[in-house]
């Protein structure tokens, strides 16, 4: 398994705010991304700091969670491999074998046996 990016992922309903705290704290918009998983629409939003330090946020309209959430984001260059991996250490994807596919990416949250968790991404290049 190859570890491409790995930084923090916050997960909410309302991007804003939190955009705007990441803002005042000297992170800048990398990119934007709307994708449609054929379930729900997100919205994510990829920020870096001066040091090259990155923070993403997702925002998805109809999150269900009461609050926020967060997760270690973790990009690989192969998912399937990666998830194999993972839970062969215990790891569990809370949704079964479900994986949110869009075109340019597929990830999958995988929870430790602990209990932190991963957004286990493979990016799609086109």
């Amino acid at each position: 398994m190859k570890i491409t990016a790995f930084n923090p992922l916050i997960v909410t309903k309302d991007s804003a705010p939190i955009v705007k705290l990441f803002e005042e704290l000297g992170f800048e918009r990398r990119h934007d991304l709307q994708a449609n998983t054929g379930e729900k629409d997100i919205d994510s939003i990829r920020m870096k700091d001066a040091n090259g330090f990155y923070v993403d946020i997702s925002e998805i309209e109809d999150f269900s969670l009461p609050q926020d959430l967060t997760l270690i984001r973790m990009n690989v260059d192969d998912f399937d491999e990666a998830a194999k991996e993972l839970e062969a250490k215990g790891f569990t994807n809370p949704k079964g074998d479900h994986t949110v596919d869009t075109k340019t990416n597929k990830s999958a949250m995988f929870r430790s046996p602990s209990g932190f968790a991963f957004d286990l991404c493979q990016h799609i290049k086109e």
